[in-house]
Parts: C-alpha cells; structure tokens; sequence
C-alpha cells in the first residue's frame, strides 16, 4: 500500500534526525539558535506525531506495569497530555497536507516489548529511564520547531506545547531520581 510506504520512509527519516542528535541537543537550560539543529515542518509533523504515539503507548504499559503510584500517576498523565497533543497535530498536519506517524518507531516497539515483561520496581526505573531520555529529546525537537518550522499553526503548537513537553521532563527527571536513591521503589516482582 501507498501509505505503508510514505510511513516506512518516514520512519528513516525519524531514525536518521535521532542519529543526528536530537538528544544531545536538549536540556532543561536555555538554549540559543545555534545549539538545537533546525527542523522543517515535515519533519516535525512525522517526529512529533511518533513521539505521542511512543509515550501514549508506554503510558498504558505503565499504567498496568508500575509498581510506584508516582509513575502510575505520571503514566496517566503522558496517555492524558500526549492523546491531546497528537489529536491537535493531526488535526494541523491535515489541514496542510503533512504525513504523521501511525505507530512507534522501531527503536520504541523494542522497548514496548522489553518493557512488557517486567514488573515492579526493575519496571519503574526502566520507564522512567526511557521517559527522561525520550522528554529530553522532545524539549529539543519543540524548542527546535519553535522558530525553524514554516507554518504558523504548526510553530503556535510547538510553541504553545513545548512547557507541558518541559513539565513532563521535569516530573520524569524527579521521578527517576527517586527511583535510583532509595525513594518509594516498591516491591520486587
């Protein structure tokens, strides 16, 4: 199919920005224009569509894996922000004719699948873990988009996104460090 298609060579586009270095380009300081690499508004249709997709899925792993009420919690809230975002992107990239993610990347496929099948506390570090890195990431590709991206309405949604993408960094980096320094871990399998 046509569609299988334009997704599988999205996908090497998504996987080719992430080897670029998305992540090296994030942080919770300030950055200037010289220090986040620009995307256009294809690019950031296709890598912000993949990312809601990847935390709304690992949310509902969570929400049924987690042993910590803090990341069932936080899980809740990344199925809750991130349904929302991605209904408004879909709703942008529609009305200008742009191609978004219609399932998680590979790379997050295979942390679906190692997540599944662990539980409790070994659970919870390995989720938050991944939700740091993969915030850390998406604070880079919104501040990004904030002033490469084209379109008006796709730089309003970056912009007016990007502090709900900074909050959930913020709570996963809090989180995961309770995690790993003896706070509420819970039980062991």
């Amino acid at each position: 199919m046509r569609q299988r298609t334009i997704f599988c060579g999205s996908l090497t586009v998504v996987a080719g920005l992430l080897a670029m270095g998305w992540s090296a380009s994030a942080g919770g300081e300030k950055k200037t224009g010289s220090e986040t690499q620009p995307v256009t508004d294809a690019q950031f249709a296709q890598l912000a569509s993949a990312s809601d997709l990847a935390e709304i899925n690992l949310g509902n792993i969570a929400k049924k894996q987690a042993d910590s009420a803090d990341v069932k919690q936080f899980a809740e809230r990344m199925v809750a922000d991130h349904t929302k975002s991605s209904k408004m992107l879909i709703q942008i990239a529609n009305k200008k004719g742009l191609t978004v993610a219609s399932q998680m990347d590979a790379q997050h496929q295979a942390l679906a699948a190692k997540l599944v099948a662990m539980k409790g506390s070994e659970f919870d570090r390995a989720y938050m873990k991944h939700m740091v890195m993969d915030h850390k990431k998406a604070v880079a590709l919104f501040q990004s988009a904030t002033s490469s991206v084209k379109d008006g309405d796709l730089r309003a949604f970056a912009t007016k996104t990007l502090p709900i993408i900074q909050e959930h960094f913020k709570m996963a980096q809090q989180i995961s460090g309770k995690l790993t320094t003896g706070g509420k871990q819970g039980a062991e399998r």
